[in-house]
């Protein structure tokens, strides 16, 4: 990304609001934590990495002013501030990895060094980025099409993406790729952010419906299928956006390799399966009346987790920025993640 998606500007915290794209490109400040928390929910600011960013910088801007004057006391607002923060999103292990990491920064040092560690998590966290894309691209051969599904780009990170690095990466070292990018109901994360992603980028995209998959796929036209992640269990089980288990069936359906691509701060080791991951569900408006169309009858039901979880027996290899992990995925990720 050539703009920051996130980023700390003068005691506040400056994003691109991602509810607008691709009509309009506007950046907004936060100024304090109950913003931070609304950017979050409201997805202004979304994806793994990026929501782990928002919620340090954060933490950092809810205790920005504190008149604490002792450690105990300071301690106990930061507390207060996190606990406030990890509300916005359950599934993304990322926002609470950045918590816990901002919370562990203070009791270490018990002095104000928090922003110091917030943009210690943005700098390693472009880092992770561009690794995975350089263990990434070793996938792809020249001429491939790639499936992907939601938005794991720049947008989703600070700077590169995950899944979108490794597309990003292998254009850049002169393979010859194309992309096929999911639209992703309810909220057109593919359509609205990863097809703009990938034409600023300038690599051939087609955008196609959620539910044209299996027919691209059954055409021949997909060479392999790269997602991101929200959260990836012990055993490899990885949650993302609702939609991916059926790219992930349909993809073994069709022989097709299917990746995952995520920074280890994506895993919890501390879950041994997928069916230990906490699923968001979504407001009903999301499906009823996206963009601000009703499109079902008014008091139907719905039901609208924003996630699902694809069982690690469906996907292929998991990149991530220390390599290339391949089941038994309790040993390869254990050893990535130490």
């Amino acid at each position: 990304m050539p703009i920051p998606t996130i980023e700390w500007v003068d005691g506040r915290i400056h994003l691109i609001d991602q509810t607008l794209l691709p009509n309009e490109f506007k950046q907004i400040y936060c100024d304090d934590v109950e913003s931070v928390w609304e950017a979050i929910k409201s997805l202004r600011v979304r994806g793994a990495p990026a929501i782990g960013i928002a919620g340090a910088l954060g933490a950092v801007l809810g205790i920005w002013k504190s008149k604490a004057t002792n450690y105990p006391d300071f301690a106990a607002e930061l507390k207060k501030v996190t606990d406030y923060l990890a509300t916005s999103r359950p599934t993304a292990v990322n926002l609470f990895w950045a918590l816990t990491r901002i919370e562990q920064t203070a009791e270490k040092h018990k002095d104000r060094v928090l922003l110091d560690e917030a943009q210690n998590i943005i700098e390693e966290d472009r880092a992770r980025c561009r690794a995975i894309g350089q263990h990434g691209l070793n996938l792809l051969r020249n001429g491939d099409t790639i499936l992907t599904h939601c938005n794991a780009g720049g947008l989703a990170t600070s700077d590169y993406g995950t899944a979108l690095a490794v597309m990003f990466s292998a254009h850049e070292s002169g393979k010859n790729i194309s992309v096929y990018a999911d639209e992703t109901r309810p909220l057109l994360q593919g359509a609205r952010l990863t097809a703009w992603e990938l034409m600023q980028a300038g690599i051939d995209v087609t955008l196609i419906c959620d539910n044209m998959a299996a027919q691209v796929m059954k055409e021949g036209k997909i060479q392999c299928a790269i997602v991101g992640a929200d959260r990836i269990a012990a055993n490899g089980d990885t949650a993302n956006k609702i939609g991916t288990y059926n790219v992930a069936i349909l993809a073994k359906v069709h022989d097709i390799p299917f990746y995952v691509a995520a920074p280890t701060s994506t895993l919890d080791l501390s879950l041994k399966t997928g069916d230990l991951i906490p699923i968001e569900q979504r407001a009903a408006e999301e499906v009823t009346e996206g963009f601000g169309s009703r499109t079902a009858p008014e008091g139907v039901k719905v039901y609208s987790p924003a996630f699902d979880v694809t069982p690690a027996h469906l996907i292929t290899a998991i990149i991530t920025e220390k390599g290339i992990a391949h089941p038994p995925y309790e040993e390869s990720l254990a050893s990535q993640g130490d």
